[in-house]
């Protein structure tokens, strides 16, 4: 469930040799690529995702229309993407493509990204929601429970792939205000955060029951949270703050799932958290994405030797900061062989590149990653001394 950047899947493409199209940029915020089919069988992808028809800023994957990337390169984006260009030339993208609505993300000229400065502001002022109002909010729609069912019984009916929903923020805990401000109340405030996540929980187990009604078998894994916990160098607060205020509410979740349906828990942080990985193993979480193992404390035969058998290491499968963008295929190919001896052996690994694929990533290298998992990602593993 990590992606590739357009830049990086319209190369790809070119270099397979795959039938020539534009590459339609799904999720706008990271600009990511549609993994289609034909490629998803070339690298022998397992998964496919059952997503929400809008992720990021209220843009509606549909009426796609073409755009030029920085460099000249064409792709498509959802009909209703349009940006203004700043005096500095910089794109401005207004929330749902409104250019009467908020300015809500921006992305540097000859950038790669759009940053959404509200998430990262610092507001001295700030004061949550009240709970009332929370509860009215993040409730999956009759339309977004039928666009979600239309797609997860098409992909189970036309493919043998497992399948994966991803909601971010229907299920989990997400936070309130910017991030900072989140966790500042987190210090200040924590009968406020208590109280915000038991109603996030409420409605969490709403949501659930909805899916399990119109989805059911459909789905094989719930992604139930992609809230980062950890920076490259610690988590980003002490593993009693987390056992406190995080632990109770993802066991309700987790124990949920797991007494009503078939379905695995997944849920998603980069950064460095190795202390707070047992707590994640007490709340019941089964998968654990993306495995950043270039952050402090996340070395792959540690985190085998504790807690294999206890979590799936859903990625991990190569370093997507270094080896990946910057090495040889030769030293892709040992790495990619490396986390197959540690990780693999005794099941319990899900190959997945650390964090998404980045622009400028040689096509060659991503080709050496997947056709090095297909050839040496076999049980029984055995690649001891190789």
């Amino acid at each position: 469930m990590s992606g590739i950047m357009a830049h990086a899947l319209h190369r790809l493409r070119l270099h397979l040799g795959l039938e020539p199209h534009l590459v339609k940029i799904y999720e706008v915020f990271q600009m990511l690529g549609e993994m289609e089919l034909d490629i998803v069988d070339r690298l022998g992808v397992d998964v496919l995702p059952v997503e929400p028809p809008a992720q990021f800023f209220g843009l509606r994957r549909e009426n796609w229309k073409p755009l030029s990337l920085w460099d000249g390169t064409r792709v498509l984006v959802p009909g209703g993407f349009g940006v203004e260009i700043s005096p500095e030339g910089d794109w401005l993208l207004h929330t749902g493509g409104d250019p009467a609505a908020p300015v809500e993300a921006r992305m540097p000229k000859d950038g790669f990204y759009f940053d959404k400065p509200a998430q990262s502001e610092s507001h001295f002022d700030y004061r949550p929601p009240a709970l009332a109002e929370l509860r009215r909010e993040n409730h999956l729609s009759p339309q977004e429970l039928d666009f979600l069912q239309a797609r997860a019984e098409h992909l189970r009916r036309t493919t043998d792939k497992a399948l994966f929903l991803g909601c971010w923020g229907k299920f989990g805990l997400p936070w309130v205000g910017s991030f900072t401000d989140f966790l500042v109340l987190s210090l200040t405030d924590q009968a406020y955060v208590k109280d915000m996540f038991a109603v996030r929980t409420e409605t969490a187990l709403l949501n659930m029951e909805r899916v399990k009604a119109c989805l059911g078998e459909s789905i094989d894994i719930l992604g139930l949270s992609s809230t980062d916990y950890g920076s490259q160098n610690s988590e980003l607060f002490s593993p009693e703050q987390f056992e406190e205020l995080y632990v109770p509410f993802f066991k309700v979740q987790n124990d949920w799932v797991h007494r009503n349906t078939h379905w695995k828990t997944w849920l998603h942080s980069c950064g460095s958290i190795a202390r707070v990985l047992p707590l994640l193993v007490d709340s019941g979480l089964d998968i654990l994405n993306p495995i950043q193992t270039s952050a402090a404390g996340m070395d792959p035969s540690w985190l085998k030797k504790k807690f294999g058998g206890k979590l799936v290491f859903w990625g991990g499968g190569v370093d997507t900061q270094r080896i990946l963008p910057f090495g040889s295929p030769e030293e892709v190919v040992a790495d990619v062989r490396d986390r197959l001896r540690i990780l693999a052996p005794g099941g319990g690994f899900v190959f997945n590149p650390v964090h998404n694929i980045q622009q400028g990533t040689p096509p060659e290298n991503i080709v050496a990653a997947f056709d090095t998992v297909r050839t040496n990602g076999v049980y029984p593993i055995s690649l001891e001394g190789n």
